[in-house]
């Protein structure tokens, strides 16, 4: 019997060892997108890439699919399952349009220069909501009020009417469900785009996320303020509110007073005296770095211009007359009717300059400073305005390169983007699934977040340049920053504004009335001011100062 056991008790040894080692050799645990995304690919392969762009890096692509999959699970898979539990494939297509979706998008995103959304027409349309804002304020209790009985928001829609708004802040969803159709005509396969039964719910998603959800949330004051508080960072309130160390009375200073003192007083100036001169070595050669880099790369402003005309021209050339007869330019045509107070983005539109090289980025958020912190009513902020204003003119091409570089090495970059796509999946899905709604602070609470906000801005400007930068009356400063933002239906207009410039940015046939022919025009040419001095407002000082 023992030679009988022996052999029986060493193959059933073999047979629980192999599986273990095949499990720590090959096996490893699937991820979630491989699970539910693409059920039928083998154990060992990677997935598909989700990006056309080679320089895309792993670890977005492995983000975005996870994100992609949290996302579905949690909105999709949650309905689908209660029709049926038995389809698999249902979640595989959705992920076959996305990604033909997702790579028509980043072929879009890259052939964008987003320096003149960024530095021209973002700048610009916060400039004109301070202004108009400002102007509908001072009218409100008088004659064109008719005593009060008009609110601001509708003093301020008469400045800036926009057919998508209505006096009193509420979006028109059609104006919105007709520009979505109009790019998901662009990004979907016709196969997909056609069937409309697919196409609106895709549509009324989109909708529902971004025109009910999103938009009337960040248009809040609160979440504006509460927004700026959390990229100032932390308060420097425990430390001042720390209780001030006891020292011994200043006549132990005398009787202790010795060589020794002495000696760690000389110390500590030369440790100060060497920190400082590190850290201007360190910042020298950066600068210097940074320079080197900046004018070796290639002007972007022309390079990428004319890089793009053939690529514009390309991709409308198949437009079909139905298909031009079907677009959005009606509605969206009307942003730059919308912003009709700004002679910048309403006037004629002239042809393309070819002598015109450089794009003067620095001009519009020089002038948005000046008009956030209303520079021009005080002579020592507008001198500093002025000079620097005339630096940058001097310094045009570098300054424009240099932005640039920045925005596209500092903001717009994987790391950043990869840095943003983890930080939305912590918020959205923090243990894999839809965390709770966010609860709205109440009045009260709303109202410290105004008040720590105000503090906080204090807080920032040193106090030698409070008299210089904030005038004599800082609160009253600090407040006149803040306060265009707190009407939401007037934050609206500037939010519907900056979707506007978005789509016309990276959609720019979706402005086009009539022929092809102008959508290879730049939209920079639309920012131009005639040659007018760009340099905030002289007149409005000098006329100030003399009054």
């Amino acid at each position: 019997m023992a030679g009988i056991i022996r052999p029986r008790s060493t193959h059933s040894n073999s047979i629980t060892s192999n599986p273990t080692k095949q499990q720590g050799q090959q096996q490893q645990p699937a991820t979630l997108a491989k699970r539910l995304l693409f059920p039928h690919l083998p154990p060992g392969s990677d997935l598909p890439p989700l990006f056309v762009s080679p320089t895309c890096l792993p670890e977005l692509n492995a983000e975005a699919y996870d994100f992609l999959a949290l996302a579905l699970r949690a909105f999709v898979n949650t309905w689908w399952t209660k029709i049926t539990r038995y389809d698999k494939e249902f979640l595989p297509e959705i992920t076959i349009v996305l990604m033909t979706v997702l790579r028509t998008f980043e072929t879009r995103m890259i052939s964008t220069d987003f320096s003149l959304f960024t530095f021209s027409v973002a700048p610009a349309l916060i400039t004109q909501h301070y202004r108009d804002y400002r102007h509908a304020a001072s009218k409100v209790s008088t004659s064109y009020a008719m005593g009060g009985a008009v609110p601001l928001p509708h003093l301020f829609h008469q400045l800036q009417p926009h057919v998508a708004i209505s006096p009193e802040g509420k979006i028109d969803e059609e104006y919105f469900r007709q520009a979505f159709d109009h790019v998901l005509k662009l990004c979907l396969p016709p196969q997909d785009y056609a069937p409309e039964v697919e196409r609106y719910i895709v549509r009324e998603i989109i909708l529902k996320v971004l025109v009910k959800d999103v938009i009337p949330r960040v248009t809040q004051p609160w979440f504006i303020q509460r927004t700026i508080l959390d990229l100032l960072g932390p308060s420097l309130d425990a430390e001042s509110d720390k209780p001030p160390s006891v020292s011994p009375p200043s006549h132990n200073h005398h009787a202790h007073f010795s060589f020794h003192s002495i000696l760690v007083f000389f110390l500590s100036a030369v440790q100060s005296i060497s920190g400082i001169g590190l850290a201007l070595i360190q910042t020298y050669k950066q600068t210097l770095s940074t320079i080197k880099l900046v004018n070796h790369s290639t002007p972007p402003t022309v390079n990428q211009r004319r890089a793009s005309e053939p690529l514009r021209t390309a991709r409308q050339a198949p437009i079909s007359p139905t298909r031009s007869a079907r677009s959005v330019s009606p509605p969206l045509s009307s942003y730059a009717s919308a912003a009709s107070s700004t002679p910048s983005l309403h006037a004629d539109i002239p042809p393309p300059n070819p002598q015109r090289l450089f794009s003067h980025y620095a001009r519009q958020p020089l002038t948005m400073i000046s008009e956030l912190f209303t520079m021009h009513e005080r002579f020592a902020t507008s001198t500093v305005m002025h000079t620097l204003c005339m630096i940058c003119a001097a310094t045009t091409p570098f300054m424009d390169r240099l932005l640039t570089h920045l925005l596209y090495t500092r903001i717009l970059c994987a790391s950043s983007i990869l840095f943003v796509l983890r930080l939305s999946k912590r918020t959205l899905f923090p243990n894999g699934y839809p965390g709770p709604p966010p609860i709205d602070p109440t009045p009260e609470e709303q109202i410290i977040i105004r008040q720590q906000l105000l503090r906080r801005l204090r807080e920032q400007v040193p106090a030698f340049l409070v008299p210089v930068l904030l005038g004599s009356s800082p609160e009253r400063t600090i407040e006149d920053i803040i306060s265009p933002l707190d009407d939401a239906a007037c934050n609206m207009h500037l939010a519907i504004l900056l979707v506007d410039a978005l789509l016309l940015s990276i959609f720019p046939e979706m402005g086009v009335e009539g022929s092809a022919e102008n959508a290879d025009m730049d939209i920079r040419e639309r920012l131009d001011d005639d040659g007018k001095d760009w340099t905030p407002e002289i007149s409005r000082t000098t006329s100030a100062m003399t009054a």
